[in-house]
């Protein structure tokens, strides 16, 4: 209660966000579903459970329950190796294609890719007519080595976009609400993406959604993480972008080539060549694509 009265409602990311996805795609197809009840897993051992969360809430199922686990769970099976042997997991769900050859390295043929549905209704264009006082939003998404990528990376980009007169505005991953995103969404005509790498991007395809081109920092190379580097975890190629294609914007891979790749984009937005709201619409990243999806998935595996 102390928590909520001085934070607010807790901010919808990560887990929170794709429960709330898919639960509002299955009421939109009238696929039924329960939350948490615990006590018909209790007297329907044989049922499928679809875990969506964190892996501490295996502990509150018995290991012969069959599960679909995923997409929110561990960053690397290394942290589990041994939980094929230990629960009946008929197939875990990750959102793309790279996470999908990393997490398969450790637990082959069980890993489906699976992407959470996004909003277009409520993430959507506003009207073509529309004057937007903000040129450039540029979202910062840096954990690791970030007094180091603020210094190489995102002080030159900003010195760029100063010199060419651009009207930006700054957005740091964890520093706002979701209604702020969207009210962005709303006066933005582009945004830049920093991110080293995303499992899906959640809040990159929101933008996308709303039609906004994006010009996405997208270096490649291996997973950059710390923690399981020293673990002895090794993969690549990452991605900033694994859903995109040239409707989307642009790219770029450090501060020597943002320059011209900029000068490229910026082309695009004067001239409206890009349509990102399309791409999202034309590979099934809907709620309700989504949630089929996910039902279908749930079908198969329930046996």
């Amino acid at each position: 209660m102390v928590r909520f009265l001085v934070r607010g409602p807790a901010r919808a990311h990560g887990a929170r966000r794709v429960f709330l996805n898919l639960t509002a795609g299955l009421d939109r197809i009238g696929v039924p579903y329960r939350v948490n009840d615990f006590g018909h897993v209790k007297n329907n051992q044989e049922d499928l459970v679809c875990l969506l969360g964190q892996p501490h809430l295996l502990h509150r199922f018995e290991h012969r329950t069959p599960l679909m686990f995923g997409t929110a769970l561990y960053n690397h099976p290394v942290d589990d190796e041994h939980l094929p042997r230990r629960h009946a997991l008929r197939q875990v769900l990750v959102p793309s294609d790279w996470v999908k050859r990393m997490f398969s390295k450790s637990w082959p043929d069980i890993v489906s890719v699976w992407p959470v549905g996004i909003d277009t209704d409520r993430w959507a264009p506003v009207a073509a007519d529309r004057k937007k006082p903000i040129d450039v939003l540029v979202y910062e998404k840096l954990f690791r080595e970030r007094e180091r990528f603020q210094a190489e990376l995102v002080e030159p980009l900003m010195a760029d976009l100063r010199r060419r007169g651009l009207s930006v505005h700054y957005l740091r991953y964890g520093s706002y609400r979701e209604r702020e995103l969207m009210a962005l969404s709303r006066t933005s005509r582009s945004m830049i993406y920093l991110s080293p790498h995303e499992t899906q991007g959640i809040a990159l395809e929101q933008m996308l959604s709303a039609n906004i081109p994006v010009m996405a920092w997208d270096p490649g190379g291996d997973w950059q993480s710390l923690e399981y580097l020293l673990r002895g975890v090794r993969y690549g190629p990452v991605t900033t972008v694994p859903y995109w294609d040239e409707r989307c914007g642009g790219k770029f891979t450090s501060a020597a080539d943002f320059g011209d790749a900029f000068s490229r984009f910026w082309r695009g937005i004067e001239t409206d060549s890009f349509a990102p709201r399309q791409m999202i619409l034309d590979n099934g990243l809907t709620l309700e694509a989504a949630a089929q999806a996910y039902a279908a998935l749930a079908d198969k595996y329930t046996y």
